[in-house]
């Protein structure tokens, strides 16, 4: 017959340690489930970065009507609910199992009968019993409760009580009375507000989540491409992306973004794309559709996703760099993001990418630019085109190593650097070429990407790339046909968590894109390599003021701007604020 006998001397021990852990991870349990049926929908990562996080993470229910009409943060309120109850192991099967209790402690037996005769008893994660914890009143009442719930279990399997310890019992009730409805009524509480969440959520299937910045920068010193002055012109500007994460399954993820901003790019005025600002975007406020994939799982290690406009490299591969938060978040200059041979990837297409093991990341991929028009020469296999191969290793843990091969086709565009490394857009531009012919390209890029934690506070980082690019056509005889070697490289320095949780402090130094060799002879003795070379630097300071308020002042400076060493050092200073909702 089973028989529930405590030893008189260890009970009231029990009582404020095993019954605790147990009604702790009852608690954390029971709010778990809360906070999960809040989230509505588990929504799988469509692309793993490393280490910053970027703007596609979950968003946060905020509001919450309660019966007197006030707003509460209810999210919050179960944060603050969960932080009291520690997360837990489970149950243990023998009192072994607790690392930091043997045999030589005063409570040793009774720990071990609870755990092998009674399982009433939990652990951390990390294997540890920490017996030494102060513990509160309400978190011993939750004991409580979760051992008279297995008393009562015990009972109900025709066990015996004997009438000493059912007076234990009582008495404990009685003192901690109070501590026992005011849980009741905290879960009640919690388990009203679910229903309300789930009677007036936006979508079952849906979450929305969104993204504002407000920029102020100005081109503070320096001359453009051409060796002319640059007026000082501050401006404030705006980026604005809404987010739709749709699950249908749990494991899949249909990503639809519209967008808006007037952010200029400096290029413009600079006449070089060197030094750009990460989140420029001069549509004039126009809202549309950027970006929109959908990503599902391939068995168990492969994520597929195909994309049907916006889509990017960093979509579906790493970018292997701390410092990338595309324009929002991490480095404020374009170049600072990524690797450049990374640009001239999109716009529609498909890619895989598959954990192959503990240590390798293989990604795979091929976009059209322009897989939206019927016309000759377009479409998704007749018109521009990359198609990029990538392998990650992961040797030691907080090390990574990016291989990366990208094969372009009238994609020749580095994104930043040398607007001489663009072909098709400096040919169609010339005045002996009124009508615009165009010359196809066809590249090759080579790139190697690190970063390698060294502490829990520095980052180190950079890459290198090479890019090989060949003209297939003279343009009505403008040009001849020729190749052009193009190199970049950056070496980067991250200090996560400096001053506060979430704050970054950054800086990048490297050479934007730069042709350094070229037998392309252009009409008018234009020439078509760069003979100097310019230096990147760029430091930041990403202040966390809320979790979802960031201020970053930042400063990008050009040596020898287009790679002249006759313009005078180019300086552009920004501040961002991004917001997170």
């Amino acid at each position: 017959m089973l028989h529930i006998c405590y030893k008189s001397g260890l009970f009231s021990s029990v009582m404020l340690g095993a019954m605790l852990l147990m009604g702790v991870e009852a608690m954390a349990a029971e709010t778990m489930a809360v906070a999960e049926e809040l989230t509505i929908v588990p929504l799988s990562e469509a692309n793993q970065q490393p280490a910053v996080s970027s703007s596609r993470e979950e968003p946060t229910l905020v509001a919450q009507i309660s019966g007197d009409g006030s707003q509460t943060n209810l999210l919050e309120q179960i944060k603050d609910y969960n932080r009291s109850a520690p997360s837990s192991l489970g149950q243990v099967t023998s009192v072994n199992d607790l690392l930091d209790v043997s045999p030589g402690d005063w409570a040793y037996d009774a720990l071990r009968e609870l755990v092998e005769d009674y399982k009433c008893i939990v652990g951390y994660p990390d294997r540890t019993f920490r017996g030494n914890r102060p513990t509160s009143r309400y978190e011993f009442a939750a004991g409580l409760r979760a051992c008279l719930d297995r008393i009562q279990e015990l009972i109900a399997a025709g066990g015996t009580v004997t009438e000493e310890d059912l007076e234990k019992l009582r008495t404990l009730i009685q003192q901690f009375d109070a501590e026992l409805a005011v849980l009741g009524t905290r879960v009640d509480n919690l388990d009203a507000r679910v229903a309300f969440l789930e009677d007036h959520q936006f979508s079952t299937t849906t979450k929305l989540e969104g993204q504002v910045i407000f920029g102020v920068a100005s081109v503070i010193t320096g001359d453009d491409a051409n060796g002319n002055e640059i007026d000082e012109v501050p401006i404030l500007a705006d980026r604005v992306r809404l987010e739709l994460n749709t699950s249908f399954t749990g494991d899949d993820l249909l990503f639809t973004r519209l967008s808006a901003g007037n952010f200029p790019e400096f290029s413009e005025v600079t006449g070089t794309a060197e030094g750009e600002i990460g989140f420029a975007q001069p549509e004039g406020n126009d809202v549309g559709l950027e970006v929109l994939y959908y990503s599902f799982p391939i068995g168990d290690h492969t994520q597929g996703i195909v994309m049907a406009t916006g889509g990017a490299a960093d979509d579906f591969a790493s970018t292997v760099n701390l410092l990338d938060g595309d324009g929002a978040e991490g480095a404020v200059s374009a170049f600072g993001t990524r690797n450049p041979i990374y640009f001239p990837v999109g716009d529609a297409g498909a890619a895989i990418t598959s954990q192959l093991g503990d240590i390798f990341e293989l990604s795979l991929g091929y976009l059209a630019g322009d897989a939206s028009n019927p016309a000759q020469g377009s479409g998704l296999f007749d018109g521009p085109y990359s198609a990029l191969g990538q392998l990650v290793i992961s040797p030691i843990e907080g090390l990574d190593i990016g291989l990366t091969y990208i094969h372009s086709y009238n994609q020749l565009d580095t994104g930043t650097g040398s607007n001489l490394s663009n072909f098709r857009g400096l040919v169609e531009g010339l005045d002996d070429n009124p009508d615009g012919r165009n010359v196809a390209t066809s590249s090759n890029s080579y790139g190697v990407e690190l970063s390698w934690q060294l502490s829990k506070n520095i980052v180190i980082g950079g890459w290198g790339g090479y890019t090989n690019a060949r003209t297939l056509s003279t343009a009505g005889g403008l040009i001849n046909r020729g190749s052009l070697d193009i190199w970049n490289w950056a070496a980067t320095l991250g200090f996560p968590d400096l001053g506060k949780e979430g704050n970054l402090l950054g800086f990048v130094v490297g050479m934007e894109p730069r042709v350094t060799d070229s037998n392309i002879i252009l009409p008018g003795g234009i020439a078509n390599e760069d003979d100097d070379t310019s230096l990147h630097i760029e430091a930041f300071y990403q202040y966390q003021i809320t979790d979802n308020i960031a201020i970053t002042p930042g400063v990008i400076w050009i040596t020898a701007p287009n790679h002249n060493d006759n313009n005078d050092d180019l300086v552009i200073g920004t501040i961002r604020a991004t917001f997170s909702f």
